[in-house]
């Protein structure tokens, strides 16, 4: 984990996932979030294409590979971003990072009843303990609502995000999935997506005048490019190089920048119930990122056992 060819892309793509989420306020002041999110997947859209093709992966998907890209893009890359830019309206930006941290809570009850993975005792008791602490910081934030936003509905939205984040990962884990690389597989349902986002703007909001400020291009562009492709590879070479166990821990990182930047601007006011509730989160979700780590762990050594054995 010391190596700095760990460390440094480990350090970066928890930061750079951990500004994004501040980011996200400058995108939604003067621009409704339906064209914010449409405007950041139409730049990261052919940037994910491109991508695909520098690394040399093929872009050619049979019939079940696109229903499969239709359905992530609508869930991922319109239903997931939709209710996280709308619930920025309501709750702090480092909130709503410590909300989506939790993601892996619905990621592995979907996916116990839809391809059988076990869940692990460990994975429950620190799941137990980071919402607990979850549940003191949003206490906490409907106490002082610094943005004067509903903050129950800022909560409901970000649960939608949740559910259409969790939904997509179990589904894009299936036996189709599986055959496609990954990066591919992104790229088509990103455009998928954008339609669906365009269909979205158009019927919820009407049509957009352009945005002309170099502030929001800068933000979108910083969303599309630096959020979404410059992390993708950074992400994957650590799944290939410490595991997707120990990899999982930069979402430590990415929720301390999110909450850092949201103290530095957005006038985040720490009490001892938001400390309180923030140490519960961190450190359920460390016993609870250490339960599947150890998992992965062991079950990496059966196969290796299995196959010394045959």
């Amino acid at each position: 984990m010391l190596r700095p060819r760990v460390l440094i892309p480990f350090m970066v793509t928890g930061t750079i996932w951990g500004s994004t989420w501040f980011v996200i306020t400058g995108q939604i002041g003067d621009v409704p979030a339906a064209w914010s999110v449409f405007y950041r997947f139409l730049i990261a859209t052919p940037a994910m294409f491109l991508l695909a093709w520098a690394m040399k992966r093929s872009l050619r998907l049979d019939r079940a590979g696109h229903r499969l890209a239709m359905a992530v893009g609508a869930l991922q890359f319109c239903g997931n971003f939709m209710f996280v830019y709308h619930s920025e309206l309501h709750l702090t930006s480092g909130i709503v990072a410590v909300m989506f941290a939790l993601l892996m809570v619905p990621n592995a009850v979907l996916a116990k009843f839809i391809i059988g993975e076990k869940i692990e005792t460990g994975f429950m008791v620190g799941s137990a303990v980071a919402i607990m602490g979850v549940t003191m910081l949003l206490v906490h934030e409907a106490r002082l609502s610094p943005l004067g936003g509903d903050v129950g509905l800022g909560i409901w939205l970000t649960i939608g995000g949740i559910m259409c984040a969790a939904i997509a990962n179990v589904v894009q884990a299936n036996d189709v999935g599986r055959r496609i690389a990954m990066v591919s597989l992104l790229a088509w349902s990103m455009l998928y997506g954008l339609g669906v986002d365009l269909v979205y703007a158009m019927v919820s909001v009407g049509p957009s005048p352009l945005p002309s400020t170099a502030a929001f291009w800068g933000g979108t562009i910083y969303l599309a490019v630096i959020g979404s492709i410059v992390t993708f590879p950074l992400h994957y070479n650590l799944v290939r190089e410490i595991g997707a166990g120990r990899t999982a821990y930069n979402a430590i990182v990415t929720v301390a920048v999110a909450m850092l930047l949201s103290t530095l601007f957005e006038d985040y006011q720490w009490t001892a119930l938001a400390a309180g509730g923030m140490a519960l989160a961190l450190l359920g979700m460390v016993i609870a990122l250490r339960s599947r780590m150890i998992k992965s762990v062991k079950v990496g050594q059966a196969t290796a056992l299995r196959h010394e054995i045959d």
